[in-house]
């Protein structure tokens, strides 16, 4: 709770820099969803077509969403940087 105070008071210095950390740390998260939610629907048609090669495919698409997942938080990192270190 208390990062969360010291955290708005940084904010209210330069209001626009950091909506726009925010906002850009939220098209991250937007991106992300969407790469992953991609990357299951791809699976699992690919798993109906052919069920024989479901556990290889599975795994390939936990690297898959790992990979796009560890973009996402970098680009969070990113955001949180801009704003805690201005």
């Amino acid at each position: 709770m208390e990062l969360l105070f010291i955290l708005l008071q940084e904010v209210a210095g330069n209001a626009i820099g950091y909506m726009g950390a925010g906002i850009g740390a939220g098209i991250a998260v937007i991106g992300a969803g969407i790469g992953i939610g991609n990357i299951g629907k791809s699976a699992l048609e690919s798993m109906a077509r052919q069920p024989e090669i479901s556990g290889d495919l599975r795994a390939n698409m936990i690297v898959a969403a790992a990979l796009v997942e560890g973009a996402a938080f970098f680009g969070i990192i990113v955001c949180l940087l801009v704003i805690l270190l201005r």
